[in-house]
């Protein structure tokens, strides 16, 4: 082929890229016009300030049905991200958890919270839950979602005294945080990736700051907001796409902000100044409170949730745990973060589920699920768990989550980089027991093979050969599997290590190795990422007290991977990799301890060696729930 028709042949590709671009942003356009034409048709726009309990009052927009010959239920959000457009004149392309609830028919109820846009009131993140209130005008979210309910009852005609609840990230908080001790018309709650703690949750995995994310979602939605407003945030423009040499360069944390934020954003300075779990993360934890709450409660989430995943664990737990007498149950699907509710779900990233699963949820799950316990629709109850199988592609539902028959397993690191069933045995002269690696923060393992400067939702799903080939990164690996194995529930990490050092982070995750392919296939040679954490280990003990290493001395740190439910096929790998540093995904650990790791200096920043053991007297090995395959219907 000549240059000319190489050219000629690029720019056919560009063009066509180009026009299907436009192409899509011509149909979002046209679908987001007709969705906000048919909310005009057949509904009618109010809006009020609700007044709270201690005389603060709420912004809150309503949608009523054109069709007053019959009654309906409430549908409500609660969120700090604006109800706009504001005007009773003026439509969203949306509202409601879908489009098949405005053709259903449902009162729609947006609210902005305390605080946030034109709502009055002082914003308080993640607000602390008050179980006992000695003032009668003493709030929190329970009592402002308590009071609204009580205000639309009496004031918005056509309801059928029945209200629901649902809401994503934040908005999935305050539903959870509205269903505390529920108003009696509160008969049906979905908290869909719910914020639950924030010691946990997004910005922070044990100890560790997931400092990409933290600095955009800041930057876009924690600015201050001196008197009600309509308009949003300014969004920090970043000065370069390579947010590895962006946040490399500033060289510390204390520096970002210096450089980037200049003290403009309150929570980053609460933040820096409470690195340990201490009162102010304590009482941020909404588990403890989740008593007395709606009757029937859904909990949804993604695998591939890289923000509240473990909000959406932990809250399904807690209300199984205090609220027997509620029908709790959990969806989870092949989604990234509110993925159930903003695209197909067929794909992410590399990894193609075979299905449209998202719009499978909306319609046969979501929709159903609400129909059921607003308007007494006969129809199937969800069953306790329905949870996607990754791997296989395929949909499986639970009587109890994790499941019951799970077959307890554990994986061992072994010598020349072996993942293996059998306990290790003793070092030898041959042998030294351990594996080990340098660790420099100047030099920090990419969290991303791509170019970005933030967090970007298909790193969960990202190939990980790039990680592998780096000298700082240790891998272990099964023999390709004899038959399928399919992992459940969460997974323990058991982890025997040391450093030169006297602080150090540890980065686990767990990998789906495809086998090679003489032709190639979409994944041949792939090392998908199924699941992956990150751990400070100063926090190894106690979040409260942190501790530092004992340089050389071998020190165990456990921790947990959060659930999955994947299967590894016949001839596939089951790998483990384990790093230091996930860069800018994570803050980088300065190997030095340090009481305030967010005010370490440049000079604080050392290499370190670090060792993995895994010899007879410091096994490192990883366990975890196996589903028995002979019970596994082959997709």
């Amino acid at each position: 082929m000549t240059d000319s028709l190489r050219a000629r042949g690029f720019s056919i590709v560009m063009l066509t890229l180009l026009l299907t671009g436009w192409s899509s942003t011509i149909t979002l356009a046209q679908d987001a016009q007709q969705a906000e034409s048919y909310l005009r048709l057949h509904y009618v726009k109010h809006e009020y300030q609700i007044p709270m309990r201690d005389g603060v009052k709420l912004f809150t927009s309503v949608f009523v049905p054109r069709d007053t010959t019959k009654t309906y239920p409430i549908m409500m959000k609660r969120t700090p991200y604006s109800v706009g457009p504001y005007g009773e004149d003026k439509y969203p392309a949306r509202v409601g958890p879908s489009d098949h609830f405005v053709k259903a028919g449902y009162i729609f109820v947006n609210q902005d919270v305390r605080g946030r846009f034109m709502s009055e009131g002082e914003f308080v993140q993640v607000t602390p839950h008050r179980p006992n209130k000695t003032k009668p005008t003493e709030t929190d979210e329970s009592s402002d979602t308590y009071d609204t309910i009580e205000w639309l009852l009496k004031n918005v005609k056509g309801n059928n005294g029945r209200v629901g609840m649902a809401g994503i990230s934040y908005p999935g908080f305050y539903a959870a945080a509205g269903m505390i001790d529920a108003h009696p018309a509160l008969k049906a709650v979905s908290p869909q990736a719910p914020v639950a703690d924030w010691y946990f949750d997004d910005f922070l995995h044990h100890g560790s700051f997931f400092l990409a994310h933290a600095f955009r979602w800041l930057t876009s939605n924690a600015t201050e907001r001196p008197k009600p407003t309509a308009e949003p945030a300014k969004p920090f423009v970043y000065p370069t796409p390579d947010g590895y040499k962006m946040f490399l360069d500033a060289g510390s944390i204390e520096n970002i902000n210096k450089l980037y934020l200049k003290d403009t954003i309150p929570f980053w300075k609460d933040m820096m100044e409470h690195p340990n779990r201490d009162e102010f993360w304590q009482k941020r934890a909404l588990m403890p409170h989740l008593k007395n709450v709606a009757p029937a409660v859904m909990t949804v989430t993604g695998w591939y949730d890289a923000e509240d995943l473990y909000g959406s664990f932990k809250t399904y737990q807690a209300i199984e745990a205090m609220n027997p007498k509620s029908n709790a149950v959990l969806v989870v699907g092949p989604w990234h973060h509110g993925g159930w509710a903003s695209v197909d779900g067929d794909q992410l990233g590399v990894v193609n589920f075979g299905s449209k699963t998202s719009l499978f949820y909306r319609a046969e799950i979501e929709l159903p699920f609400f129909e059921k316990y607003l308007k007494g629709k006969d129809v199937p109850a969800p069953a306790e768990a329905t949870v996607f199988e990754t791997g296989s592609n395929s949909w499986r539902t639970f009587d109890h989550w994790p499941p019951k028959n799970l077959q307890q397993k554990q994986l061992f690191a072994k010598a020349s980089g072996k993942l293996e069933s059998s306990a290790p045995a003793a070092s030898t002269a041959k042998d030294t027991g351990f594996d080990e690696y340098v660790s420099d923060p100047n030099r920090p393992v990419p969290y991303t093979a791509v170019t970005t400067n933030k967090m970007t939702i298909e790193y969960m799903t990202d190939d990980q050969r790039f990680a592998a080939r780096r000298p700082d990164v240790v891998v272990y690996q099964t023999d390709a599997l004899e038959e399928d194995l399919v992992i459940a529930g969460p997974l323990d990490v058991d982890l025997w290590c040391s450093t030169t050092g006297t602080d150090a982070d540890w980065i686990v995750k767990l990998i789906d190795v495809h086998p090679d392919a003489p032709d190639p296939t979409p994944l041949a040679s792939h090392q998908i990422m199924i699941r992956s954490e990150a751990f400070r280990g100063r926090f190894r003990n106690s979040y409260e007290k942190p501790e530092a290493f004992k340089p050389g001395e071998p020190t165990r740190v456990r921790f947990e991977l959060l659930d999955v439910l994947h299967r590894f096929k016949k001839g596939h790998r089951v790998m483990v990799q384990i790093q230091s540093t996930w860069f800018p995904l994570v803050d980088r650990n300065p190997q030095t301890f340090v009481p305030n790791i967010y005010f370490a200096t440049p000079d604080d920043f050392r290499s370190a060696t670090h060792r993995i053991y895994r010899d007879q007297s410091h096994p490192t090995s990883i366990k975890f729930g196996a589903l028995p395959v002979s019970k596994v219907v082959a997709p």
